[in-house]
């Protein structure tokens, strides 16, 4: 008996010790802070995982890029300090102009479910793959919040009033495009554009959308705005170290990929709410709202058309992805035939 009831122990202690080793731990790291709504997000997405992984596949989750400044955080995942990167892929044009056209298209999609549905729907998740890939990452998904609005102490209410706006502006593919049209885009910090509109030494400014504006303070100060927005609209990115990917169980992957594909219809459902409730409180206090037509953003498409292909010239990989937005969004009828 005694024989017996050591080999049962012994039979036991290796299925839980396989158990244990059949666990996978990810290390993730993305730019936002625990008490920002899309750090909440990130959260739910980890209590996600693991819930529906019975406990498998656990998620060490750093937030406010507490390991790594936010645009070392690709690389260190690429390197083995991370598992996965959680910020965006235009961090990382640097490396490669492509990363421009799965980070911040840029004159591209009116909405977020649409420039999603490139991504699942329009070719755009095996062309993304590719760049990633060649990078040794694995993108895993998006979560978009939406398009940004402006801040303006003067009227943007077409293409028009964008010769001579001084606004501050990221640096890159956006610079580009608002110089074609007339604007004088100044690359600044983000922690400088309170001052910057306070002091007139700019006009106005690209911050976030406008929900996140609010929160900033902008439009104590300035009394222009543009909603819905139509001229970024970032795309945040799960891409993870290749192989620590294909090292998952298809169970794991598949578990990663339908819990992103929640943080993603819920960070735009969230964000569309919060905007438009920002923009009915704006109406109340003087702010004015624009929001162009058609034509006007057909006339922006067409600027951000040549910009594009400027940027991605030298690039196979990003011509490639230029050639594949611009495809769908003929299909999509945002663009000419």
């Amino acid at each position: 008996m005694k024989f017996k009831t050591l080999m049962t122990a012994t039979a036991a202690a290796t299925v839980l010790a396989g158990a244990a080793d059949a666990e996978t731990h990810l290390r993730i790291q993305t730019h936002y802070a625990t008490e920002h709504p899309s750090g909440k997000l990130a959260a739910q997405f980890v209590d996600d995982v693991q819930t529906m992984s019975g406990g498998e596949l656990t998620i060490e989750m750093f937030y406010s890029s507490s390991v790594v400044a936010t645009v070392e955080t690709f690389d260190a995942a690429v390197n083995g300090i991370l598992d996965c990167d959680m910020t965006g892929g235009a961090y990382q044009t640097g490396k490669d102009p492509a990363f421009q056209f799965v980070g911040d298209i840029m004159g591209g999609y009116d909405t977020p479910w649409q420039q999603l549905s490139w991504l699942y729907y329009g070719g755009g998740y095996d062309a993304a793959q590719a760049l990633y890939n060649s990078e040794g990452m694995q993108l895993v998904g998006w979560w978009i919040y939406g398009q940004e609005s402006f801040a303006s102490s003067r009227p943007i209410a077409g293409p028009e009033d964008l010769k001579g706006w001084k606004f501050r502006s990221p640096p890159g593919l956006e610079t580009a495009i608002f110089t074609e049209l007339g604007a004088t885009p100044i690359v600044m910090d983000f922690t400088e554009i309170f001052t910057a509109l306070e002091t007139g030494i700019i006009d106005g400014a690209d911050a976030s959308g406008l929900a996140n504006n609010v929160g900033l303070g902008l439009y104590d100060i300035v009394k222009h705005a543009n909603y819905p927005g139509f001229h970024s609209m970032p795309s945040d990115h799960l891409a993870c170290n290749k192989a620590v990917w294909d090292g998952m169980s298809d169970m794991e992957r598949r578990i990663m990929d339908t819990a992103m594909q929640k943080l993603a219809l819920h960070t735009a459902l969230s964000n569309e709410k919060k905007n438009a409730e920002a923009a009915a409180m704006l109406k109340t206090q003087g702010v004015t709202l624009y929001d162009w037509s058609a034509e006007d953003k057909a006339s922006f498409r067409a600027a951000a058309q040549k910009s594009w292909d400027a940027f991605a010239e030298g690039s196979p990989k990003a011509v490639a992805l230029v050639e594949s937005h611009r495809g769908y969004l003929k299909q999509l009828g945002l663009l000419p035939e």
